[in-house]
């Protein structure tokens, strides 16, 4: 016998795509979630600025949560990476694939995400630095964690220039270093480092060494010593399969949906950092719930969701 279509199938299991997974299984739909396991969530130490833990909480104790959450009231989890997504148009069902299975679905969330640029460094490196809050992507996540310590900023673009400034605000200790040569800034950055009383230093540069409790980075000047770097080098937005099936693009490649997480194509939905917007927590959460709400009522509009009674559902439970 064919699997049954799903209601929903969220790929996807961050921040984003767990709310939805919640709210979806609490409307009583029948969802999948499919997650490849790289949300960039559970690279977090430990956030603070996340509301209602006061003393922070590990981004992989979060997602556990999380999912957990989500499964208590019926979601299914299945850790696979999706690889393709089609859309049949006649019967307005999608298609997924991927390496052991697929499903299909009346509706698709996408909680995709984006992969952050790393800097050039060797990545057991990298990876002990981030642990341990040497390496941070966020500064409106965690610049309180650095206030008033050394602090250098990897990028070479206005997007730098802006990191640069914006961590001003916590430490007077700001340097901005370029990552693969000598930084090309245009008169209004520079005098914008120069009241900040922001340092530059010409790359190319490469994290080199952890000693102790800070981190060394070699630039065309010279080896830097610093409490922290924050690498401005963007991120990659994984809106693959949203191409797969017809799906518009913004100008700063994100997936475009309206203020309810719809999508141009019909049944598809978006939410999270795969769409424009501010890439934290608390709105990447707040748009699962959107999305998850929208993809409810979408349906009940084609066809009304109507509880059985109980005793005709344990009727049907019993076969007679």
């Amino acid at each position: 016998m064919d699997e049954p279509i799903l209601d929903c199938l969220i790929i996807g299991g961050g921040p984003a795509g767990l709310t939805a997974a919640i709210y979806l299984a609490r409307f009583h739909m029948n969802i999948l979630v499919v997650d490849g396991g790289k949300s960039r969530a559970a690279l977090i130490p430990c956030t603070h600025n996340h509301a209602g833990y006061p003393d922070g909480i590990k981004g992989t104790e979060l997602l556990q949560r999380m999912r957990d959450q989500a499964c208590k009231y019926g979601a299914k989890i299945e850790t696979e990476f999706v690889t393709k997504l089609e859309r049949d148009e006649k019967a307005s069902i999608f298609t997924a694939t991927w390496g052991s299975g697929g499903a299909k679905a009346r509706t698709v969330l996408l909680a995709t995400g984006v992969t952050n640029r790393r800097p050039p460094m060797d990545e057991e490196l990298h990876d002990d630095a981030l642990a341990r809050g040497l390496i941070r992507y966020c500064p409106i996540c965690d610049g309180y964690e650095v206030t008033d310590k050394k602090v250098g900023v990897i990028g070479s673009d206005s997007h730098g220039v802006a990191e640069a400034l914006f961590i001003r605000g916590y430490t007077a200790d700001v340097t901005l270093i370029a990552p693969d040569k000598a930084l090309s800034l245009n008169a209004e950055d520079q005098e914008k480092l120069r009241r900040a009383g922001i340092e530059c230093v010409d790359g190319p540069t490469q994290a080199v060494a952890i000693p102790g409790d800070c981190i060394v980075v070699d630039t065309a000047e010279g080896h830097h010593t610093f409490d922290s770097i924050y690498p401005a080098l963007g991120s990659d937005t994984h809106t693959q399969l949203a191409t797969m099936v017809g799906a518009d693009l913004s100008t700063q490649g994100c997936i475009k949906v309206d203020s309810h997480q719809r999508t141009n194509v019909e049944g598809l939905y978006a939410a999270g950092d795969v769409v424009i917007g501010l890439d934290q927590i608390s709105h990447a959460m707040g748009e699962g719930g959107v999305a998850a709400t929208t993809i409810r009522n979408d349906l009940a509009a084609k066809n009304p969701i109507l509880r059985e009674p109980i005793r005709e559902m344990q009727e049907a439970a019993s076969g007679s």
